[in-house]
């Protein structure tokens, strides 16, 4: 039997999990780490914390699951996409990594569309500038700190960082590589009337490879800190969404998911190359070779409940302590007691700004209609439904677009909750199903890494080999129009407070 390992780079945490050719998990290993965010809309973190987490998680998987390294033929990586990382001539790190939800490149995209041309830039790497993307944190770094911009020799996307430390080879892919805004989406390559247009020099750039394309194997020294085998191949993995989209077999079309991880995405693949002209949603290659996937990004979902357990559910936290489970779960079951609406209570989830369909880095997260007679129960399913509604603004752009999902799979933590998938089904009007199969980017990037060790042909058929699939939860007939009314009153409120959301921004 061969094994191939996934690793998953997050925001919160990097997961490694080793998987037989059947998709069976066989150990795995989770590390968290910090997020700086030294301003308002700043977000930032430590490449080195990513490489010694993704070492620590790999030599603790191959310990706990007694597996020879020699049969580990592969490994694939997922990661959280947008990320700049910055090297010297000498692959030493320049700066922590401003990654994908800091939100301070207003004026950098302004500079992007000035120069270019939003058409334009659109028709290259189909999507407008973008305040998350990797590009408009290159220029903030060039017209801010132009001295460590001076010295930077080489430019990796965060999964991309901890490859080169694995292997010492300067590789990305498409997937992720389209999400850096430099990529010719339709061409799959590097642009090079954008970057001169720019004036950046591509020699920056890392040679971009097919997803399940063998980039490198371990070296010697990431073999000795890690057990695995020099001879493991390390093939391009994929960004977190597209992984995502391996890991739950979404690799066709018409299948579609939905993921709350930290942000939450609504996620369509397509063989057919299609570009909203508005920008509200993102097309990027995906991790199938020759195809490209549309999505729509939420940027805080996940991230609004654990906002909300850190900062008000110690009660939860203390006695899912006690007893031993998820304080996910103990919240789960308190939100549930409260009515769909949570008592007339909105919440908006732009905790980090917001992508789809609004595109706006000054709006800001509220609970909107709060009184006297509600309750923390109250407040935990508004940030529930908050979040699926914004996931719901999303997949209506899709179906702008003609893509119309018949089944929506779930994926992430949120995408664990039962009450939360019943949500969704509720909201999107269809049936929402899990994988049996919960480890999602990680198993994604584990069946790259089969597909480039030639133990399946294609990808498609790798996941019919590695992926189940549990019954879905169809939507309540009763409640469907109960939703539709408050998702009404819950599409008024940006639109309502965009100017005030601007002169906010203003405030010192």
């Amino acid at each position: 039997m061969k094994f191939v390992l996934g690793i998953d780079l997050g925001t919160s945490g990097t997961k490694t999990v080793l998987f037989d050719q059947e998709g069976r998990a066989q150990a795995s290993c989770t590390v968290e780490y910090p997020l700086y965010q030294p301003h308002n809309g700043w977000a930032e973190q430590d490449p080195l914390d990513w490489y010694h987490a993704a070492v620590t998680t790999i030599k603790t998987v191959l310990e706990k699951s007694g597996v020879d390294r020699k049969d580990v033929v592969a490994l694939g990586i997922s990661g959280q996409m947008h990320g700049l990382v910055m090297l010297d001539e000498k692959g030493q790190v320049l700066r922590r990594s401003i990654i994908w939800c800091d939100q301070r490149t207003a004026k950098e995209c302004d500079e992007i569309h000035a120069t270019v041309g939003k058409e334009k830039l659109i028709s290259i790497t189909a999507n407008p500038a973008l305040t998350g993307f990797t590009l408009s944190k290159l220029l903030w770094v060039r017209n801010n700190e132009p001295d460590l911009y001076a010295r930077c020799a080489h430019i990796l996307l965060p999964k991309d960082y901890v490859r080169f430390m694995l292997t010492g080879d300067y590789a990305t892919e498409v997937s992720d590589a389209s999400g850096m805004q430099m990529l010719d989406v339709p061409g799959r390559c590097w642009s090079s009337e954008l970057l001169r247009t720019l004036n950046i020099d591509e020699s920056l750039l890392a040679k971009v490879y097919e997803s399940p394309e063998v980039t490198g194997h371990i070296s010697e020294e990431a073999a000795k800190l890690t057990g695995l085998s020099p001879d493991t191949l390390v093939v391009g993995g994929a960004g977190d969404n597209a992984a995502a989209a391996v890991g739950t077999g979404v690799v066709e079309d018409g299948k579609a998911f939905t993921t709350i991880g930290t942000s939450g995405v609504v996620f369509a693949h397509t063989d057919k190359l299609a570009i909203d002209p508005k920008g509200r949603v993102h097309t990027f290659c995906c991790a199938v070779p020759g195809a490209w996937h549309v999505m729509g990004v939420t940027q805080g979902a996940g991230l609004s409940l654990k906002w909300f357990r850190d900062n008000f559910c110690a009660a939860e936290k203390e006695a899912a302590g006690q007893m031993g489970v998820d304080p996910y779960d103990l919240m789960n079951k308190e939100a549930a007691l409260s009515p769909i609406g949570s008592n007339k209570l909105l919440y908006a989830p732009y905790l980090m700004g917001e992508r789809t369909p609004h595109l706006d880095a000054d709006c800001r997260g509220m609970f909107f209609g709060l009184s006297a007679m509600h309750t923390r129960r109250d407040l935990l399913r508004a940030v529930m439904e908050g979040v699926t509604f914004s996931l719901a603004d999303c997949l209506g752009v899709l179906r702008e677009m003609g893509v119309e999902p018949a089944e929506m799979l779930a994926c992430g933590g949120g995408g664990r909750s039962p009450l939360w998938r019943q949500m969704l089904a509720d909201v999107f009007g269809c049936p929402v199903a899990t994988t049996v199969n919960t480890e999602g980017p990680a198993l994604g990037v584990a069946i790259l890494a089969g597909v480039g060790a030639g133990l399946y042909p294609s990808v498609p058929e790798a996941c019919r080999a590695m992926i189940r699939q549990n019954e879905a939860q169809r939507p309540i007939a009763e409640n469907v129009p109960k939703y539709a009314k408050v998702y009404d009153v819950y599409k008024r409120l940006y639109p309502a407070n965009r100017d005030v959301f601007k002169a906010l921004a203003q405030l010192d």
